[in-house]
């Protein structure tokens, strides 16, 4: 299989954000993120880590009675992330890009 481009990757990661973003402030599980945006599960679970580390995301491991999940991660974006895309997309820049950018933290 060939190798994705970082470019590409980072287009990926955007439309990560912005799908979680769309949903917030529901936290969705890797499955549900891969089946939107068509890639392989896998893949996407190694993206939505990446973007755990750079503080972007933040992974829920227990269900809404407080268990936790043996096998399975729900997503949804930091609170600091939220803010700053919507305020990025409230701003006259809404037909721009939002690109990852760790100085938004």
């Amino acid at each position: 299989m060939p190798k994705i481009s970082t470019r590409k990757e980072e287009k990926i990661k955007e439309s990560i954000l912005h799908f979680l973003f769309q949903e917030s402030p529901k936290a969705l599980f890797t499955c549900k993120i891969a089946q939107e945006l068509a890639r392989d599960e896998e893949y996407m679970k190694k993206l939505l880590i990446e973007l755990e580390i750079k503080n972007f995301i933040i992974s829920v491991k227990k269900n809404p009675k407080g268990k936790d999940y043996s096998r399975r991660i729900r997503w949804r974006l930091h609170s600091k992330v939220y803010e700053a895309y919507k305020n990025f997309n409230s701003d006259d820049n809404i037909n721009q890009k939002f690109i990852i950018d760790s100085r938004i933290l």
